[in-house]
């Protein structure tokens, strides 16, 4: 089955040809812990997750390598440890930050149902030279300006941006029309511009290493050079992150790789979720409409109630990863809705994890996991009328899309145990029996109690649904 993937760099949808397909390679921009995650950065964690998890399919586990990487120096983290921890030498106070922030960054994405990538690599672990070998950011900024990319100045060791003709290819910018943006630093001392920083001068209470250039820290977007470089080479298959990160973090990933490697391409394929709105709006702290990844799974602060993983995980994917989202409780609440039906057919342990014929059919078309979803209902449907193989299909592939077991888990209903549901469809059962055979007076009492443990029902045409009342 072919995979097609958009290419933001070439504008167009594709065939994806691996490098090597015994060792298909993926790098995806990851966290700068210097705060919780928010609910905008787990839509890249979960559609390179399920793309993770389709090219794991299309070519064998072990021939799949995925790298996510922890921005672990930033001057974002530099801040908030003198802030949170004003009393602790700088370096103490940032590591107490980056560990917290960290480890809740994993813990939401594994709540989310997303894979632990292949490598997570840190980008304080790849400053300077290793005695692995693996390519590091002192070495790559030396080869930068040996080959006439990079030159110091004012303390700096800056990237020439007019070195290279075609900076600008990704974010279809041409360099003689670019100007300096909100985002692009303007200095005397840089021969353009639009130069960027590779390594920067620390005074003597911010983290630093001894460098050819001084005591210093590396620029944000060399980090993600070298550490894609260390564990995927010179050229790999899919570079992926937000639509955001495009100008001006990837165009200057691509400048300082390729100049640094001599090589035509970073990456063959470039791949960019789209940005996401909370009820329309763009989420931000001063509309009070920011809400972290750890705010939904286990507060009551958006729509007043705690948001299993799985049912954030199945808003996410409803809609196209290019497209933008509107993150809505009436989203949410369709989802748990959905997961919650699936539930009731779902096979209980059942080993295998697959994905299922139809669903790699859609899949493949760009990641369209909103055509998934479509085919996903269409299985339930099946299933829901007796369809045994069907049922078998849904379980296995809403397990191999990150989906946890739902009859034990039953997203959608935080609150409800297994028991507690299987009466629920239990009495469903009885008042439809008793509807049958027009008994509408046990059918109303069941209804009734029903009622009285929080369950709304539904009667329609194709059955009776239920939920639990808001």
């Amino acid at each position: 089955m072919e995979l097609r993937l958009y290419d933001t760099l070439t504008g167009e949808k594709r065939p994806f040809v691996p490098l090597d397909p015994k060792r298909v390679r993926m790098y995806v921009c990851g966290p700068t812990v210097y705060d919780f995650a928010h609910i905008g950065n787990a839509r890249p964690v979960i559609v390179f997750d399920v793309l993770f998890r389709l090219l794991r399919h299309l070519y064998g586990e072990g021939h799949v390598t995925y790298v996510r990487n922890i921005t672990d120096v930033d001057d974002k983290i530099n801040d908030r440890a003198a802030r949170d921890f004003p009393g602790l030498p700088l370096n103490e106070a940032i590591r107490k930050v980056t560990e917290v922030t960290a480890a809740q960054f994993a813990s939401d994405a594994a709540a989310l149902g997303a894979l632990v990538p292949t490598f997570e690599p840190r980008a304080t672990d790849f400053v300077l030279p290793r005695a692995d070998g693996k390519a590091d950011m002192v070495s790559l900024i030396r080869q930068l300006i040996a080959r006439g990319h990079a030159y110091e100045a004012g303390g700096e060791v800056l990237f020439d941006v007019q070195s290279m003709p075609d900076y600008g290819a990704l974010s279809h910018r041409k360099l003689d029309e670019q100007r300096p943006g909100a985002r692009v630093a303007v200095d005397a001392h840089k021969k353009s511009p639009l130069d960027f920083v590779l390594w920067k001068l620390s005074s003597g209470d911010e983290p630093g290493w001894e460098s050819p250039w001084g005591r210093g820290r590396p620029g944000w977007h060399i980090e993600c050079s070298a550490m894609s470089a260390a564990y995927l080479g010179d050229v790999f298959d899919i570079h992926g992150g937000g639509l955001d990160l495009i100008f001006p973090h990837h165009e200057n990933e691509i400048a300082q790789s390729r100049c640094a490697h001599a090589t035509p391409a970073m990456a063959n394929f470039w791949m960019h979720n789209g940005f996401l709105e909370v009820e329309g709006e763009k989420m931000s702290k001063s509309l009070g409409n920011f809400v972290t990844i750890h705010e939904l799974l286990s507060t009551n602060n958006f729509g007043g109630r705690k948001w299993p993983g799985e049912v954030i995980r199945l808003a996410m994917l409803k809609t196209h990863y290019r497209s933008p989202i509107d993150w809505t409780l009436k989203g949410l609440e369709e989802s748990a809705k959905t997961l919650r039906s699936w539930s009731r057919i779902w096979v209980p342990n059942l080993a295998e994890a697959k994905l299922s014929d139809e669903v790699v059919a859609a899949l493949c078309d760009d990641l369209n996991t909103s055509a998934a979803i479509t085919v996903l209902h269409q299985i339930y449907r099946r299933g829901e009328s007796g369809d045994g193989t069907a049922k078998t299909a849904l379980t296995s592939t809403l397990q191999a899309l990150g989906f946890a077991d739902l009859f034990r888990k039953l997203s959608g209903e935080p609150g409800l145990t297994v028991k507690e549901t299987e009466t629920i469809d239990k009495l469903i059962a009885d008042r439809t029996a008793a509807r049958a055979r027009k008994d509408f007076k046990e059918s109303d009492r069941i209804r009734d109690q029903l009622a009285a443990m929080g369950i709304a029902i539904k009667d329609s045409k194709d059955g009776t649904t239920w939920e639990v009342a808001r």
